[in-house]
């Protein structure tokens, strides 16, 4: 049964290549207080079908209030800026426009590993954590957020490094992983090429590794030979969810 907001939790909504999920979050904890709901991403992927499967995951909490979207692009002041994952159409889209105006709903939006990132600097792995921490979402493609003593450098999007001839995300993504059946140990030593990568370009102190594959982090920690400490997320695949709910509640 849906449930309405309480003055304490927000909708947080996180949209990837395959599936838009959302749940409400306790704002003061970062833990969810409902099941997460998950709809197909439409294909195409365009800004209106897309918005209207954001406005389904509205309806299914029968919820009335702000709302946060983390989003697998650039997204400065509202608008996509870049289309990897998703439809070429979005590109200049003001998305925070569009989904305000098809869900009735202030929308609040921004990249999908920055909310994922600041989920985590606020509940999570990298909490009373300083210096320099890298947060990495790992999924159909590779998101980055960078923070330097709890600052967000925003939309850094460095799984669009060049790597082999084409982007780190075609060789270390997940959907890479997938598509030429590599065994754990197999990708792992893949993403530590890119950690070293990262590593050698900006020296961070932590690497925070998110998305779908930090629950399978055991299985190829012992493949990333960085100087960096490697910790998973610790609110795994939901911090995506969690860091847009904390996003809107800031913006409002």
């Amino acid at each position: 049964m849906a449930k309405k907001i309480s003055k304490k939790s927000i909708l947080g909504i996180d949209i990837g290549g395959s599936g838009i999920k959302g749940a409400l979050v306790d704002f003061e904890t970062g833990v969810l207080v409902t099941d997460r709901h998950r709809l197909a991403t439409p294909k195409p992927a365009d800004p209106v079908s897309v918005g209207h499967t954001v406005k389904e995951i509205i309806r299914h909490f029968d919820y009335d209030g702000p709302v946060g979207i983390g989003f697998p692009a650039r997204v400065i002041h509202g608008n996509v800026k870049t289309a990897t994952n998703i439809d070429k159409s979005w590109i200049d889209t003001d998305a925070q426009k569009l989904f305000s105006g098809i869900s009735g709903m202030p929308c609040f939006i921004l990249n999908d590993a920055d909310a994922a990132g600041m989920a985590e600097l606020k509940y999570g792995s990298g909490k009373n954590v300083t210096g320099l921490v890298f947060m990495v979402t790992v999924g159909t493609g590779i998101g980055t957020a960078i923070f330097t003593d709890g600052v967000l450098v925003p939309n850094t999007e460095l799984g669009h490094l060049r790597m082999f001839g084409d982007i780190a995300e075609a060789y270390a993504s997940d959907a890479a992983r997938t598509r030429i059946n590599l065994t754990w140990k197999e990708w792992g030593s893949r993403f530590n090429e890119y950690l070293l990568y990262l590593e050698f370009l900006f020296t961070p102190d932590i690497f925070i590794i998110g998305g779908g594959i930090s629950k399978k982090f055991s299985q190829f920690e012992n493949q990333l030979k960085t100087q960096a400490k490697v910790v998973p997320a610790k609110l795994e695949n939901q911090a995506g969810i969690v860091g847009a709910a904390a996003y809107a509640l800031n913006m409002m």
